[in-house]
């Protein structure tokens, strides 16, 4: 199983590459992607760590868990391949960035334009079996992706967390909000909208306003 994954993030989480919690992971999903059919494709399971190097990373989105449907999942939380149909939660996404700044909806749903500008679109589990959501949960995905968001803050200075519904909250509850932005809204699920409404949030010109002010340039979402 071949991956790829930036240099600057092999320096940084190489303790974590090297603890028995993440031999023991590695040891199960090269099963899994040798028995059952799992998303994303091999090469892309640390897509999100290839396409933003971790000096650039400017803005963490958090998900879950990668998409479970057939060639959605391309390794970047809520992002999916082009020419692939946009899940509800990304459309609502969209439409939320269509009514915060006024751009256009998005023709494909691929968000690697935002991590090539250092927004790392980071799900808690990095890879699913094949149309069973949760699947690779609890198997020592969380704990790496855990340690992830602890180096960011505590490594880098003035990044924006954007923690959508309670699972990225509490994921998120060890940033120091002294010196990150964390910006917090229901999940973009229609499913989760009985709970408040992810539309007008307002967190695409916040993260701007925040990066601008802190002599960063902002994101071309």
């Amino acid at each position: 199983m071949s991956v790829q994954i930036h240099e600057s993030w092999k320096k940084e989480l190489a303790h974590e590459f090297e603890a028995d919690y993440f031999k023991n992971l590695i040891q199960f999903i090269k099963q899994e992607y040798q028995t059952q059919r799992v998303y994303p494709p091999g090469k892309l399971i640390f897509n999100a760590f290839e396409q933003c190097s971790f000096q650039a990373t400017k803005v963490v989105i958090i998900g879950q868990d990668p998409y479970h449907g057939a060639d959605q999942a391309n390794g970047l939380s809520f992002s999916v391949n082009d020419g692939i149909r946009k899940p509800p939660s990304l459309l609502n996404i969209f439409k939320e960035l269509h009514n915060d700044l006024h751009l256009p909806i998005p023709v494909s749903g691929n968000l690697e334009r935002w991590a090539q500008q250092g927004v790392l679109m980071l799900n808690a589990t990095l890879t699913v079996r094949a149309n069973e959501a949760g699947s690779h949960q609890k198997k020592g995905w969380e704990v790496f992706t855990d340690a992830v968001v602890k180096i960011i803050s505590e490594r880098l200075d003035n990044v924006v967390f954007m923690l959508w519904g309670r699972y990225a909250q509490d994921k998120g509850a060890v940033v120091n909000r002294q010196k990150h932005l964390v910006l917090e809204a229901v999940h973009p699920s229609p499913l989760a909208q009985s709970k408040g409404s992810f539309l007008g949030c307002q967190h695409f010109s916040k993260a701007n306003i925040y990066l601008t002010e802190h002599k960063k340039a902002p994101i071309q979402w």
